[in-house]
């Protein structure tokens, strides 16, 4: 079966090219293919993602064709057709790379990728999972297959940078996430430095810490008037009720983008969560934030933007942040950013 689809692919590309050198295939636009995380995903952070992901390639490709593809979710041999004919193939965001890319599916590659995608794939603000070794034999060759190795590679964060080039993929420059990109020093000027009287928060289900999490949100029911949270997964509203006899003073907020979108939209709120992109979107909307890392992800973004984090296992310092002023002053490596969209322009 996999022998007749890739007779068929060699067809295809072969009929493909002779349409062109005859002038029949010609195109006016250009056809780019976007990988996007939050096809099939239950965590709207991958929604954020998504929304800056396409609006600054919009900024890039203005008048191309995009047809999006699932990172997520397998994809048919029909799929992976389409996507080798793309001009360009990029990933959008969210933390896909990892050592063990044999064993850990969250981008769902797979050996046929390394032919129909060969020397495909251009990143774009993407992360790598978690702190790890070096990548394994199988990631290694996996990279060297399917990422391009014309364009730069875009990652956020200087971890996964040298997580990457350790693994032998050294054009790669660090320009942040993608949600970041808009977050200019005009943007950051325009955000309150004083505390709000209310706050939304965000609970993360699948890195747990009872001890601490129940302690964050005994202290948001202490500090502000009203305490909402937006349920990012719908797994997040039973670990509210575990961790919490005061559960039903927080005020749930749907597990939509719009209605998370409307509270930040409020006067006075501000967030203070676990939610690594809930918090981002917080600053997009000009509302202080506050994010209480659970793993690497803040942590490093963090280090590498001053974006406003802390360690959860430091929780006491969310008394510092609740109670003095708060000056948001972002760094971005906006070098970095133009030089990665600048490529595509030559």
């Amino acid at each position: 079966m996999i022998s007749y689809y890739f007779k068929y692919y060699k067809n295809f590309i072969k009929s493909h090219q002779k349409l062109k050198k005859q002038g029949q295939s010609a195109q006016i636009f250009d056809n780019i293919g976007l990988i996007n995380p939050s096809i099939g995903s239950n965590n709207l952070g991958d929604i954020i993602i998504y929304d800056a992901v396409y609006k600054h390639l919009r900024e890039v490709f203005a008048e191309a064709f995009i047809t999006e593809y699932p990172s997520q979710l397998h994809r048919s041999h029909d799929a992976r057709l389409k996507m080798a004919e793309e001009k360009h193939l990029i990933v959008g965001g969210t933390n896909l790379l990892a050592s063990n890319m044999d064993t850990r599916l969250q981008w769902k590659l797979d050996p046929q990728d390394k032919k129909f995608l060969k020397e495909k794939i251009i990143l774009m603000g993407v992360g790598w999972w978690q702190y790890q070794d070096n990548a394994n034999s199988y990631t290694v060759n996996l990279f060297d297959k399917v990422l391009s190795k014309t364009y730069l590679h875009s990652v956020r964060d200087s971890y996964t940078e040298k997580m990457l080039k350790a693994a032998g993929v050294k054009n790669v420059i660090n320009t942040t996430c993608p949600t970041l990109w808009q977050l200019t020093p005009k943007h950051c000027s325009k955000i309150s430095q004083k505390k709000a009287d209310n706050v939304i928060t965000t609970l993360t289900f699948y890195h747990r810490d009872t001890n601490l999490d129940s302690k964050l949100i005994k202290i948001l029911l202490e500090s502000y008037k009203k305490v909402y949270m937006w349920v990012q997964a719908i797994e997040d509203i039973d670990y509210l009720k575990e961790i919490s006899s005061e559960s039903d003073r927080v005020i749930l907020v749907p597990p939509t983008l719009e209605a998370y979108n409307a509270i930040l939209d409020r006067d006075d709120v501000e967030y203070l969560g676990t939610r690594l992109h809930a918090g981002v979107r917080a600053v997009q909307k000009s509302k202080r934030t506050l994010i209480v890392a659970v793993d690497n992800r803040a942590i490093e973004i963090g280090k590498d933007t001053n974006l406003n984090v802390i360690s959860r296992k430091d929780i006491d310092l969310v008394y510092d942040f609740i109670n003095k002023d708060y000056q948001t002053d972002i760094k971005l490596p906006i070098e970095k950013i133009d030089q990665w969209k600048s490529q595509f322009r030559k």
